[in-house]
């Protein structure tokens, strides 16, 4: 972890980007979601490796006085790896020093490894939202709806 560095993504980082998503996701985001984070000045941060690696990303979008947090992806050789907690840890710091009071996020109730993940760094869960998430045969799943107050 002592060589891989955080850094501001650009456009040019899409495509890498969307490597990532597409391994990980039934319905990943498209690049025209990327975009559109970007044309509104979402935060959005990439983790690399001194390789150059993507490793992970996150996209944030401020919301009154708390961030949400739309979108974050350990690239599948870099999970188990202690990532998660490092880029969850930067996300909170930038929230932080951008004077917000809370971090908002949804995760699909099937992921269970991620849930624990954000329940061991400190997030509630405050609600759900039903059939918020498409999943296969036009079906949808629940996003659970979790906080954590900075």
């Amino acid at each position: 972890m002592s060589t891989a560095q955080f850094y501001r993504l650009s456009f040019a980082d899409v495509d890498r980007v969307l490597e990532i998503e597409q391994q990980l996701y039934s319905h990943p985001w498209t690049r025209g979601n990327f975009h559109d984070s970007l044309y509104n000045s979402h935060e959005m941060v990439g983790l690399q490796d001194a390789s150059n690696n993507l490793i992970a990303y996150y996209v944030l979008m401020p919301v009154v006085d708390e961030m949400h947090l739309l979108n974050f992806a350990i690239s599948t050789q870099y999970q188990g790896l202690g990532y998660a907690r490092s880029v969850l840890d930067h996300l909170c710091a930038s929230a932080r020093e951008q004077k917000f009071i809370s971090v908002l996020l949804e995760v699909r109730l099937s992921n269970l490894r991620a849930i624990s993940v954000y329940t061991q760094y400190g997030f509630s869960e405050i609600g759900r939202r039903k059939a918020y998430y498409p999943v296969a045969d036009n079906m949808r799943e629940d996003a659970i709806v979790m906080r954590m107050e900075l």
